[in-house]
């Protein structure tokens, strides 16, 4: 099947060298139909009658003007006015799942901590492109690496996709000032139809119960938080589905790893949680708030006739 997008990670070892090495992990997206390929400003993509893949990645640079912007709240800004340019061009008005990384999420300068000014930039650039920034948000993750550009993929199409929320936790858009001057603005999932596939993307998720973090310093306990998180996801987007698609052994998990020394620990958690033959892969990443320590993504899909 043609190759529409694809995600390499770096093992371990090679975690400070941006280079892509020979025993890069890949994650792959395939298609069943003849694709497309090409390039816009700084956005390479791949697509076919129904869906878009493309990855952006800019070094971080100060804005030309005498705007009051830090150099990542800046880039974020014109990443995002980038990718929503192309996708109406294009005629792909709908993301499904993006995937954010940048270098040093919980530093600060300029007197907010980088995470903070991803969150600005990213909300500017959606207000700019009237886009919405509740409600109706795409599924996203938000992580960290040691160095090198803001790098931003993406997964879009033709048919809106149904965002799912968590009820045991505020929505990311929703949460109070004291989490910065701008709330994230993504959904805990996202449920989509892509052509003869249901599929469900569930955002990057942490050990957070309504808006607060719990278990700090316990790896094993944030664990278990979080996947009860997923599982309450999972519930949701059943309860939208009208029937028990989804489960935790049916996902496969991406799962970012603050300190690598924890790893056996997560492993032994999610194996006892969800059994032994549990797909996932792991990297090592800083997660968005300083004290949480995992973070884990998931997707699955079904045959699209399942969902009514």
């Amino acid at each position: 099947m043609p190759l529409i997008g694809e995600m390499k990670f770096a093992p371990p070892d090679h975690a400070d060298n941006w280079s892509v090495p020979a025993d890069a992990v890949c994650e792959a997206w395939l298609s069943g139909s003849a694709l497309e390929k090409g390039q816009s400003g700084d956005i390479r993509y791949r697509r076919d009658g129904n869906t878009l893949f493309g990855v952006i990645a800019l070094a971080e640079s100060d804005p030309l003007s005498a705007v009051a912007a830090s150099p990542l709240q800046h880039t974020t800004e014109r990443a995002y006015r980038q990718i929503f340019e192309l996708l109406e061009v294009l005629g792909y008005p709908f993301i499904f799942r993006l995937w954010n990384y940048m270098a040093d999420i919980n530093g600060h300068s300029h007197g907010l901590e980088r995470y903070r000014q991803f969150n600005l930039g990213r909300q500017d650039a959606f207000i700019a492109c009237r886009r919405d920034v509740v409600g109706n948000v795409p599924a996203a993750c938000a992580l960290g690496a040691t160095g090198g550009p803001l790098s931003i993929a993406f997964l879009a199409g033709k048919k809106p996709p149904l965002a799912i929320e968590n009820p045991r936790q505020v929505s990311a858009y929703d949460y109070p000032q004291s989490y910065g001057p701008r709330s994230p603005t993504f959904s805990r999932a996202s449920l989509v139809r892509m052509d003869s596939d249901a599929v469900l993307f569930i955002s990057g998720t942490a050990s957070i119960v309504g808006h607060c973090t719990m278990h700090p310093g316990d790896v094993q306990e944030q664990t278990r938080e979080t996947l009860r998180n997923i599982e309450a996801i999972l519930q949701a987007a059943n309860l939208q589905a009208g029937r028990p698609l989804f489960s935790l052994s049916n996902m496969s998990y991406r799962v970012y790893v603050r300190h690598s020394a924890d790893l056996a620990a997560i492993r032994e958690v999610m194996r006892m949680r969800i059994g032994a033959g549990f797909n996932a892969i792991f990297l090592q990443a800083d997660v968005c708030r300083q004290e949480l320590l995992i973070e884990i993504e998931a997707s699955a899909s079904v045959p699209a006739q399942s969902v009514p």
